[in-house]
């Protein structure tokens, strides 16, 4: 079932007299449980869709539906509001910050989110996020004293402790070594599955692309092609 479709999406920036056109009529549909690569030389569009999918940044025209309504339309305010609780964000960095422990980064994030648990329900969710990714042997932990895959790792889980409905990741193991970025695609891929989110991730690395369900080519600022993978042998 289809949770966020993008029609018609467009993007242009002036140059001079002229205008460039990075995005030409993109239409998109996520769906729910799984996770979907954008692939594509650089300056195809491929992040510049992603921020403007994730509300991070304004489309020249086309519509963005989530469950059925234009966040295109939206004030300023509900689209924070739609960012903080049902969209979750993963990026090449991990963005933790220094002073907080790994639970503290966690706890956060529900605050951020607006999470209604009182303390006991928010220790027991931190806790859970951090078992999920196998962090929470770390929980006490602060950035300084982690690897790049543990930052990754904790990144994830405070991407995913409020649930969000839609996972956006913007190149998510382009600063691992390939262990490791394997670990963090396989994870990935096993949280939008056990969750049912839908997941939109930005990759320029060919060896992650088995974990998708679906790979989507751009080129040129418009989606060239489609490739399904419903079974690619990967263990989750």
């Amino acid at each position: 079932m289809a949770t966020f479709e993008l029609r018609q999406v467009a993007k242009s920036f002036p140059d001079g007299e002229a205008e460039i056109r990075v995005l030409k009529g993109i239409d998109l549909t996520l769906a729910e449980g799984q996770l979907t690569a954008l692939v594509g030389s650089s300056g195809s569009g491929k992040s510049t869709l992603l921020t403007i999918a994730a509300g991070l940044q304004e489309a020249s025209g086309g519509e963005i539906l989530l469950d059925g309504e234009d966040m295109t339309k939206m004030p300023p305010e509900k689209l924070r509001s739609i960012r903080a609780t049902r969209f979750g964000f993963v990026f090449q960095s991990s963005h933790l910050v220094p002073f907080l422990t790994a639970e503290d980064q966690l706890a956060l994030m529900l605050d951020v989110s607006g999470s209604r648990l009182d303390a006991a329900g928010r220790a027991k969710q931190v806790a859970e996020a951090l078992g999920l990714v196998g962090m929470e042997h770390r929980r006490k932990a602060y950035p300084a004293s982690l690897s790049g895959g543990e930052k990754q790792r904790i990144a994830i889980a405070r991407a995913i402790i409020h649930r969000p409905r839609i996972l956006f990741a913007d190149e998510p193991t382009a600063s691992l070594d390939s262990e490791r970025s394997h670990e963090i695609l396989g994870l990935l891929r096993k949280l939008t599955q056990a969750f049912g989110m839908s997941t939109l991730m930005v990759t320029h690395d060919g060896e992650m692309l088995p974990y998708a369900d679906r790979v989507v080519e751009m080129r040129d600022g418009r989606i060239e092609g489609h490739t399904w993978r419903t079974a690619n042998g990967i263990g989750t």
